[in-house]
């Protein structure tokens, strides 16, 4: 597989470097230089997960692997259902959260571990990673215990949920996490600076678990299939799908999905008040505001790390901006809409709320909705229980860990603070 660097296309590498790497040089995102197209889309669809997301990978992976290691470490990873439910006629959601921390980040982070155990060679690892809350979950258990690799995870201090913090600061060993007194864009800045620095990445030899590492983003695209895969075939030619978006890696994956053949019509782009990208579809103009605290904390990014991505699919493509769909979503218009959701009979949280929401609104005549739920209710706990005025019971995982106390570090939003950490 050879990937080049989105800003300096002369920086060529292929996917063993750009999993070891994360980033190129000047923080420019690595991307695959050709995307196979599936003729036989009907055939991979009714094969089972694990096996057609094999397929799907050694298609885009290439030679570089082994059949047998990349069917081994898909087998590793994804070990949970991506179910499709229904909540109303031609309204479905696809269900991320079966995995072990709740999130869709699993997907990504247990193939992205089993991806660099694979490559790694030899030498210690320090994962650098930003979180706004369901990253650093995954990440920190995809790579608890693992030997000779060191994980600092970064989150913006007291902007993430009480139980969101607990499933991973709590881990203690190899997993070492920062609440950082900022926003998650502070976050992601000081991660990219630490990127920059060429002698602390070769000493520590840096690597990033965020969606730029391209490991995560190709296993995302796994479950685009599986939800296809579960709707009548009378309706998969007109799907629209509505991607809740923060950072912009999982509608990244979507459509890369879309370009390997799977026959998604069109995709909408969800978002919360922090809107950079609603506003430029519409306006042309890129211009970021301050990050604002919603209740889908996990969107609360003005700076999407992935909209390079983004851009350069349907450059590649041919595909007109304007075709892909986006809107925002306040706090109200949310908490109404979860209450919606729960009189249909359908219990959810923030993320997929704002999904939903959008969806409906952008949804025509004859088409067929899908809407990612990318975390568990009971993630939310506070806010789900007193907009819905219910109790939720607590998912074992999370049980287990909300009774443990925090071992997070608090640290000023400085790199030089940052870099002397990471040294240390």
């Amino acid at each position: 597989m050879n990937l080049y660097n989105i800003k300096h296309p002369e920086e060529q590498v292929n996917f063993a470097q750009a999993v070891r790497q994360g980033l190129g040089k000047n923080q420019g995102l690595f991307f695959p230089e050709n995307i196979p197209h599936f003729d036989d889309i009907d055939e991979l669809l009714a094969l089972p997960l694990v096996e057609r997301s094999q397929k799907i990978l050694s298609a885009l992976i290439s030679t570089e692997m082994t059949e047998s290691q990349l069917a081994q470490m898909v087998k590793n990873a994804f070990t949970f259902p991506a179910p499709v439910v229904k909540v109303e006629d031609n309204v479905y959601a696809l269900e991320l959260f079966h995995g072990p921390t709740l999130a869709f980040k699993d997907f990504g982070g247990r193939f992205m571990a089993q991806a660099l155990a694979t490559v790694r060679g030899d030498g210690k690892i320090t994962i650098l990673t930003a979180t706004s809350g369901d990253t650093g979950a995954a990440v920190a258990h995809a790579f608890y215990g693992l030997e000779n690799i060191d994980v600092v995870i970064l989150y913006p201090q007291g902007k993430i949920s009480p139980l969101q913090e607990k499933l991973f600061c709590t881990l203690g060993g190899n997993i070492r996490t920062v609440a950082i007194k900022g926003d998650f864009d502070d976050c992601q800045a000081l991660v990219k600076q630490a990127f920059d620095d060429v002698e602390l990445r070769q000493t520590i030899g840096l690597n990033s678990a965020n969606s730029i590492n391209i490991s995560r983003l190709l296993a995302q695209v796994c479950y685009y299939f599986e939800a296809m895969a579960q709707l009548p075939k009378e309706m998969r030619n007109n799907v629209v799908v509505s991607v809740p978006s923060g950072n912009f890696g999982n509608l990244t994956a979507g459509l890369i999905a879309k370009s390997l053949g799977l026959p998604i019509k069109r995709f909408v782009a969800s978002t919360n008040v922090n809107d950079t990208v609603p506003r430029y579809l519409r306006s042309g103009n890129w211009q970021p505001n301050d990050t604002v605290a919603t209740l889908s904390n996990a969107m609360d990014v003005s700076r999407p790390n992935n909209w390079p991505r983004v851009e350069e699919l349907f450059k590649r493509n041919g595909w007109a901006l304007s075709e892909l769909h986006s809107d925002a979503v306040n706090d109200s218009e949310t908490e109404q809409t979860l209450k919606q959701m729960y009189d249909k009979g359908y219990l959810c949280e923030p993320h997929g709320a704002v999904a939903y929401r959008v969806l409906k609104q952008d949804l025509q005549e004859g088409e067929n909705g899908l809407f990612l739920c990318t975390a568990h209710p009971a993630k939310f706990k506070e806010s789900v229980e007193r907009i819905l005025q219910l109790e939720l019971d607590l998912p074992e995982t999370l049980a287990k860990h909300a009774a443990l106390p925090l071992l997070s570090d608090v640290m000023e939003n400085d790199f030089a603070t940052l870099r002397a950490y990471l040294l240390g």
